[in-house]
């Protein structure tokens, strides 16, 4: 098989595919959602297993999709057709193709409260003209049935953009921008925040564990989505972006590189997010509501508070920006492959598609609030199902096709381990433990266990 398809395109560096790597990886899961999953769920004893679950689970099976991806040369559904033609495996990319759909509806919305508050702090800080002080704020926004909309049609606008120009000019171009201002940004306000007061607290929430918390099993399964869906694990994203890649990339070496800086970039966040709370003495367990409220709170009581609101909003709103351009091109490397369009058209209408199923999302926080599904809103409905159902098991399938459907010589040639004993170590974690901890997981999430 040809490891560079004909025409295809490709990144220009090793740097670039890395970076772009990373920018899938580091988002709006490494600041909005681990501050508050971290902060729902113990602080120090939650770190540590999702840590472990990087190195056990997150790391291997990343280190599966980039060989998947490189060796194939296609999109993810493409990617198990060439590889195991006429098999069932190829529901992983299925799943991958769905997921990116689902994940990226309900994320724009997310990304396009963090845009409207960037314009906020850009012109002085938000307006507080209603009751309730930044709580009331942010509670009178979301349940807008317009403004959320427009903002989520904007973020869209710029994630098409960058999706549309391509992999090299586009994608790889933007996260050699962003990605070193993001990594220069979260570390100087993380610097700052550690100047506040409270950082001896911060520092005993992240790095001293109440072991009594492994005894609850909320806590793995928080720290396994947390895992799948910092890394992007299971949604086609690194599957995709491999396949941009030629032989001359040695895989191992990137794979360790995003995993490391992915985590490491979410610790610091921790570090920039958790001192300013004990800070000012708020519950570190404020929930989705922590960084759209409870950081404003902080803002407002801090000297240069604007600049600090503007400076983080900018981080918030530029890495999910990072994240939704690798989901939007999964779903456009799949259309472009199975209907023969050109990338723009694919950009455009796909983008469309997706802007249409966030509303509902948004509008659940408002008029389509009285509308549950199993005991959730409409938007933690396709969290729950995107992070706990359709990554897992998506990420299930990979790690047995790599492990058990694909011929093991083959794999550990495409993978760059050949037949080393790291190589036969990362083989036997994909046939056995990485395939168990999701399932048992899995299974505690639809409550089955």
């Amino acid at each position: 098989m040809s490891d560079l398809k004909v025409g295809r395109e490709q990144w220009g560096s090793r740097l670039g595919f890395i970076l772009a790597a990373m920018g899938s990886a580091v988002g709006l899961g490494n600041i909005w959602r681990f501050a508050y999953v971290t902060g729902e769920s113990g602080g120090a004893a939650f770190l540590l297993i999702y840590i472990l679950c990087i190195l056990a689970i997150g790391v291997p099976i990343l280190m599966a999709e980039f060989t998947i991806g490189r060796r194939a040369q296609s999109d993810v559904v493409g990617s198990f057709e060439t590889l195991a033609p006429g098999k069932p495996w190829v529901l992983a990319g299925i799943l991958g193709v769905a997921s990116a759909f689902i994940i990226l509806s309900f994320y724009s919305v997310v990304a396009g409260w963090s845009l409207h508050y960037f314009v906020q702090y850009f012109t002085g800080g938000p307006s507080l003209g209603t009751e309730g002080g930044y709580g009331g704020y942010f509670g009178e926004f979301i349940t807008s049935p317009l403004q959320p909309l427009i903002w989520q049609f904007i973020f869209m606008a710029f994630t098409v953009g960058i999706v549309y120009v391509g992999v090299k000019k586009g994608i790889e171009k933007s996260n050699k921008i962003l990605m070193p201002l993001l990594a220069v940004l979260v570390i100087v306000l993380a610097g700052y925040s550690m100047t506040l007061g409270g950082t001896r607290e911060a520092l005993n929430f992240l790095f001293s564990p109440d072991w009594s918390s492994l005894r609850d099993p909320e806590v793995y399964l928080a720290a396994l989505g947390q895992a799948f869906f910092s890394l992007s694990l299971g949604m086609g994203a690194l599957i995709t972006y491999g396949s941009y890649l030629s032989k001359d990339h040695k895989l191992p070496g990137a794979a360790v590189s995003v995993a490391s800086l992915d985590t490491v970039f979410a610790i610091i966040a921790g570090l920039m997010i958790f001192p300013a709370v004990f800070a000012f003495g708020i519950a570190p367990d404020d929930g989705p509501g922590l960084v759209f409220v409870t950081l404003p709170e902080i803002f407002d009581n801090m000297t240069g508070g604007v600049l600090f609101g503007l400076a983080f909003f900018f981080l918030l709103s530029a890495a999910a920006l990072s994240s939704g351009v690798s989901l939007l091109e999964v779903a456009v490397a799949y259309f472009m492959r199975k209907f023969q369009w050109s990338r723009q058209k694919a950009a455009i209408f796909i983008g469309f598609i997706i802007f249409i199923l966030g509303i509902p999302s948004s509008l659940g926080m408002g008029i389509l609030s009285d509308v549950v599904i199993f005991g959730r809103d409409i938007f933690d409905t396709m969290d729950f199902i995107a992070s706990n159902v359709f990554l897992p098991i998506g990420g299930l399938i990979i790690a047995l096709f790599v492990g058990w459907g694909w011929n093991k010589a083959e794999v550990l040639d495409a993978s760059d381990f050949g037949n080393t004993p790291i190589g036969n170590i990362w083989i036997f974690i994909l046939r056995f433990f990485a395939p168990v901890a999701i399932f048992l997981i899995f299974l505690s999430a639809i409550g089955v266990i």
